[in-house]
């Protein structure tokens, strides 16, 4: 499968458990690999005939900033929700979300979640 891929998107909300991070925000990091069959925009070199890599951050950027979840897990199924329901061409996500700044005393990198999901067939 082809994919269209995002890596390190940053973008600034509003998630977690704690009071805190809800009123003070934090960064988080989106990688988000976007299954879609790209064989015919090889060819026409039209990009209506793909999904815009741009137009799946800004779609990514309202949806992850629209609302305030306690867990990574709620974030990453919304973003993949909201991705599959305004592209038609996208078949699958892989959808990795890190909290470099979670509020946890230690040293690391980032904490996060990863999401697979597959389009739901009808």
């Amino acid at each position: 499968m082809d994919k269209i891929l995002i890596r390190n998107l940053k973008i600034y909300a509003y998630h977690g458990v704690h009071s805190e991070e809800k009123e003070n925000g934090q960064n988080f990091i989106l990688d988000i690999d976007a299954g879609v069959d790209i064989a015919e925009p090889c060819v026409s070199d039209n990009v209506d005939d793909t999904v815009s890599y741009s137009a799946i951050i800004y779609e990514t950027q309202r949806i992850f900033t629209s609302q305030k979840d306690d867990l990574l897990e709620r974030a990453a199924q919304r973003v993949a929700d909201g991705l599959f329901e305004k592209f038609a061409k996208i078949h699958t996500l892989r959808i990795l979300l890190k909290k470099p700044e979670a509020p946890i005393k230690a040293d690391f990198d980032f904490v996060g979640v990863e999401i697979f999901r597959e389009r739901a067939k009808k």
